[in-house]
């Protein structure tokens, strides 16, 4: 029987990856590829673990995908015309009742003229964005000033009570190099700031926005070139020659950053008295309907915008828009709220076409390799409820939250893991802290996608942190899911050591010259 599911398992992790599981949120949809200021990328939500920071809550959004270290001369500013929410829904009918926005705005110093040099007898704008080296203490090098405005809406975010925390926060210049910043970690952590809620008396938020090392991992190019190694781990001992190795090379976002737009926020401040514990959240980002372009280029006023704005990008579980939804709802999935998930899109989790398509690729195939005579290859319960717990609901003692929406939820009530102590599994190895009980920058959602889609939940897990690894999820069987126990990976590794152990927690973005 061993053999048979090896056999399988090679042939299932294949066809899944090139099916299309790529980064969490990288470029998931066609139309957001058009507008990657305002393409998400992942979504983080965990107890902060910061030393003396218990009775937080970080929440983190990462913006602007694939970004090239040495991408200039203009780097990767946010777009002036969004809107950047952070959403929380504390009482469980899956519609937001906080939201944090953020507003962005660029300009150019010196009244709008940037920095200029006298050239004979005139004063000439240079045409770069600094024009000697920039610490934390002297910025005076620098042409562009990037900064952004901070709003928290109590209610619906259209319609909500709307209160300023912050006007004129800046933002740390992208990491152009080691000439322009002879010391790019403080001069970014100079930024992170602290801001009052005068609703929450509990303490203040601590607020970074600012460019990071992308910290996502996924073997992208090699998963692309037809599937260039086989996505089984090489320590699952019959794949000693054949599976894929852990190594960091395997990461192919390891030269790319992005932008976070993080906040820490006194736990008791995210709360409702409806559910004291439990937090569902995603982030999303809008635009004004309509847009003219100006017949004349001028700096950050090339076209006019106006209208409602429009959500045009949605994100909270990874993975999700990637591979559950369908490709023809993919943009409409980014412009929808969590509360029209139940309505709009609930049979792409109870009755998951990616599985159904390899069954039918494959079953012939893999019995005639095996010899076996497997009926199906697919899990086999149908509705998928394992999956509706997964992406929809949460786990019932763990984290579940009221209505059917795709949401990442946390119950804050369970203390969070040291970081020397946290596993890159979370909630299937007994670390109740970690995914999917919201989501820590550590934990490997790649590899634990791969393996809850093809039936990982319907095999004994330790859900409530008994200690006892039990079928608790009561949904499905081991004998719905051939496969469940074969560790699926991309051989790209994670864990919480990648990561800083203070708020922002992700890592110094790569320098574009590292001379």
């Amino acid at each position: 029987m061993i053999v048979k599911r090896i056999s399988l398992a090679t042939l299932l992790a294949t066809t899944l990856f090139t099916t299309g599981l790529t980064a969490s949120s990288h470029r998931e949809a066609p139309a957001i590829t058009q507008s990657p200021k305002v393409d998400a990328t992942d979504f983080y939500m965990f107890n902060s673990y910061e030393t003396g920071r218990e009775g937080y809550t970080t929440l983190i959004a990462n913006y602007v995908p694939l970004q090239d270290p040495q991408g200039g001369p203009n780097y990767f500013a946010m777009d002036p015309d969004a809107v950047y929410d952070i959403h929380v829904d504390n009482d469980g009918d899956s519609i937001e009742d906080l939201t944090f926005r953020f507003r962005f705005k660029n300009e150019l110093v010196n009244d709008g003229k940037g920095i200029s040099l006298t050239i004979g007898d005139k004063e000439v704008a240079i045409p770069l964005n600094a024009a000697g080296a920039i610490t934390a203490g002297n910025t005076a090098s620098l042409g562009l000033k990037e900064s952004y405005s901070l709003e928290l809406i109590t209610g619906d975010r259209k319609s909500g009570v709307v209160s300023t925390l912050a006007t004129s926060l800046v933002k740390p210049y992208d990491n152009v190099g080691k000439k322009t910043f002879p010391d790019y970690a403080t001069y970014a952590d100079s930024y992170v700031h602290s801001v009052a809620m005068d609703s929450c008396t509990q303490g203040e938020m601590k607020v970074f926005v600012g460019q990071r090392k992308d910290p996502f991992v996924v073997n992208l190019g090699e998963t692309f070139d037809l599937v260039n190694y086989v996505p089984v781990d090489r320590s699952f001992a019959p794949f000693a020659t054949a599976g894929i190795e852990q190594l960091d090379s395997n990461d192919d976002l390891r030269h790319k950053n992005v932008t976070a737009l993080s906040i820490e926020v006194p736990t008791a401040c995210l709360l409702s008295d409806v559910n004291k514990t439990t937090i569902g959240a995603w982030t999303t980002a809008s635009l004004p309907q309509a847009r003219i372009l100006r017949p004349k280029g001028q700096f950050d006023k090339n076209s006019l915008q106006g209208g409602a704005l429009t959500q045009v990008s949605r994100l909270s579980n990874p993975l999700v828009n990637e591979v559950v939804i369908g490709l023809k709802d993919k943009d409409l999935f980014n412009t929808t709220e969590p509360k029209d998930d139940a309505s709009r899109f609930l049979d792409y989790v109870t009755n998951p076409t990616l599985p159904a398509l390899l069954n039918v690729l494959f079953l012939d195939a893999v019995n005639g390799v095996t010899g076996a005579n497997f009926a199906q290859l697919n899990p086999t319960n149908y509705p998928r409820n394992d999956l509706v717990a997964a992406f929809l609901t949460g786990f019932e003692g763990l984290n579940k939250n009221g209505s059917a929406s795709e949401m990442l939820r946390l119950n804050t009530a369970i203390k969070a893991t040291k970081k020397d102590d946290q596993s890159p599994f979370g909630v299937v190895v007994g670390d109740l802290a970690g995914f999917p009980n919201g989501r820590r920058p550590g934990d490997d959602v790649v590899d634990l996608a791969l393996r809850v889609v093809m039936g990982r939940l319907c095999h004994p897990v330790d859900l409530d942190g008994d200690g006892k690894a039990t079928n608790d999820l009561g949904v499905c069987s081991p004998e719905d899911a051939v496969t469940g126990t074969v560790p699926y990976t991309d051989g790209a590794p994670i864990s919480s050591m990648y990561f800083n152990d203070t708020f922002p927690y992700l890592k110094t973005p790569l320098a574009g010259s590292p001379n």
